[in-house]
């Protein structure tokens, strides 16, 4: 008998064999199921891949997390506690669990100054650099202004791209297909990038991959042959060029600009397209000149002030 079909007579359930059930089961964007799958197969390597999943205790899984990401940062350790979350409260939905181990796991407080939206000056200057290539300043102008999330810009293909109507097909949260919008200086950057080009990934790699890397079919571009970028390479070139900004501030600064500019919470809703406003409430966050605009708007002895 399979793995799977041992699974579905709720016969005892090895980790290994819960997460592959997991990760068939949910729908997941393809990225968000390959970050989820390299977790959960480390995890069934770290407590022993034929160990059932009911005999994984919180201290297995604190453990697991210490030896991994025990240095790494508030937001990252998070991520990872969300991915073992999600997989035990689905176990636990199986009943293949009593009780569930990660609730040991305690969520990380991220500082403030992580999601800190970048100065509207300092982003000025930076769309105004020249020694910085032509895919950098397109993935950066376009990150700001669809304000999407750094993955699912990357994840964007040549035929996803809709330039004359200014927007772009993305794979959401949940794996569903959302557009965003983005603006003329965009535009502009995508035409240069662009140019010639009928398919293959939206933003590439500089250099071909070796014979051994060879990349996805969906992730290589048939006439270069290069890759599609990664995250952790654009993270880095843009962390170096703006000294130590992460991808998500672009996001973040988006979102908290539009709020300065009184759009309205229902668009910036579908502008960020979260789901609740708790979750948009940390993205829009009006920053001090903001506040001091509007103190001074509303400062009686102002000229024409009217209550």
């Amino acid at each position: 008998m399979n793995r799977l079909a041992r699974v579905a007579r709720f016969e005892s359930v090895t980790v290994l064999e819960a997460a592959e059930a997991f990760l068939a089961e949910r729908d997941l964007a393809d990225g968000t199921r390959q970050k989820y799958r390299g977790t959960l197969e480390l995890l069934a390597r770290s407590v022993d891949d034929a160990q059932a999943i009911a005999d994984v205790s919180g201290r297995d899984l604190v453990r697991f997390m210490m030896s991994r990401w025990r240095n790494s940062a508030p937001a990252t350790w998070n991520r990872q506690r969300a991915c073992l979350r999600s997989f035990f409260a689905y176990c636990a939905r199986q009943r293949w669990i009593v009780e569930d181990p990660s609730e040991a796991l305690e969520r990380r407080r991220v500082p403030e100054d992580e999601t800190k939206a970048i100065p509207h000056t300092e982003l000025e200057k930076l769309w105004g650099r020249r020694d910085v290539p032509l895919r950098e300043r397109t993935l950066w102008r376009l990150l700001y202004e669809t304000a999407g999330r750094a993955q699912e810009i990357l994840e964007l293909d040549v035929a996803d791209v809709d330039l004359p109507n200014r927007r772009a097909v993305i794979i959401g949260k949940g794996g569903h297909r959302e557009l965003v919008h983005f603006q003329t200086a965009s535009a502009r950057l995508l035409a240069r990038l662009l140019a010639g080009r009928r398919g293959g990934p939206v933003f590439l790699a500089s250099k071909r991959p070796a014979p051994a890397r060879a990349p996805a079919t969906a992730d290589a571009d048939d006439v270069t042959n290069r890759a599609r970028l990664s995250y952790r390479r654009a993270a880095e070139l843009f962390s170096s060029h703006t000294g130590g900004r992460t991808l998500h501030q672009l996001r973040h600064s988006s979102l908290t600009d539009l709020a300065a500019a009184k759009v309205s919470l229902p668009l910036l809703m579908a502008k960020s397209r979260h789901r609740s406003l708790r979750s948009l409430q940390r993205y829009a966050r009006p920053g001090p000149d903001a506040v001091a605009a509007l103190t001074a708007e509303l400062d009686p002895a102002r000229r024409g002030y009217r209550r």
